[in-house]
């Protein structure tokens, strides 16, 4: 029998070394997660998640990050076009600025934001003037929330852009379908499922965003506080079980993003034939 050749460790040795950084890394603190809310009882619990404070919190978080991917949906998508559509100086320069907010550290973000924001900053005082506060609202949150979930959906659609076929397009055009015809029935339907995974990433990302909003944010109770910081605040008053109370809820919210992202991908892949 022929034995088949593998450069990377047998399966067992493999698949070992998987379980255990797995289990390190992953697992046991999400099960030291779960363990430790089990101090509360039910209706500590309970009482816990529907306090009105916590229930505002998540509504921030919620709205903003919605809002946030919303526009990153449209924003995304038109800068995804752009890159791959038309030709244009500099090309790699939009490219690394796309990408900078995977490497720039989100406090620092959120302190420049903060500041460009501020009633008396660069862009601020211009709103100021016109009767729109950004910083220290929820809408400086949607802002920074913006700045650090654009890259998402532009690095989902464009692949997907790159790969259209243009004789689809020559062909349609042939047959005299008006330009906003074959961007209708052509081009945009392909993009749907990559649209709606960098929505969900976008959205996925935000809900969970620390650093770039605490600084832009004002981080009043019932107006401006989102869930992560309501942890840290909780941490800071040595109520740990309440925080990881509502570290379990934020879990549960990002399980089941990650899950719709997921099938996504899947429905993507299928849509594609890339199976």
């Amino acid at each position: 029998m022929k034995r088949s050749f593998s450069i990377l460790p047998g399966f067992r040795l493999a698949s070992g070394i998987t379980l255990f950084y797995l289990s390190l890394l992953v697992l046991i603190p999400l099960c030291a997660l779960v363990w430790k809310t089990t101090e509360l009882s039910l209706d500590e619990l309970v009482a816990t998640l529907t306090n009105s404070r916590v229930l505002a919190s998540f509504r921030v978080s919620i709205l903003t990050a919605l809002a946030a991917a919303l526009i990153n949906l449209f924003l995304g998508f038109v800068i995804a076009w752009v890159l791959v559509r038309y030709p244009m100086p500099f090309k790699r320069l939009f490219d690394a600025v796309i990408d900078l907010p995977f490497a720039l550290p989100t406090a620092v973000a959120g302190i420049v934001l903060a500041a460009l924001y501020a009633p008396d900053g660069w862009i601020g005082s211009f709103f100021t003037e016109l009767g729109i506060r950004i910083a220290y609202t929820p809408l400086g949150i949607v802002v920074a929330l913006m700045f650090i979930g654009l890259p998402f959906v532009v690095r989902t659609v464009e692949p997907v852009l790159q790969d259209l076929d243009s004789q689809l397009e020559e062909a349609a055009q042939s047959l005299g379908a008006s330009p906003w015809t074959i961007f209708r029935r052509v081009l945009f339907p392909p993009l749907i499922p990559a649209l709606l995974t960098g929505f969900a990433l976008a959205f996925a990302r935000g809900l969970g965003e620390y650093g770039s909003v605490i600084f832009i944010a004002g981080n009043m109770p019932m107006v401006s506080e989102i869930v992560p910081l309501l942890i840290i605040t909780k941490l800071e008053q040595y109520d740990y079980a309440g925080a990881t109370a509502i570290g379990l809820m934020m879990l549960v919210v990002a399980f089941i993003m990650l899950l719709v992202i997921n099938m996504l991908q899947a429905w993507t892949r299928k849509r594609t034939g890339k199976l």
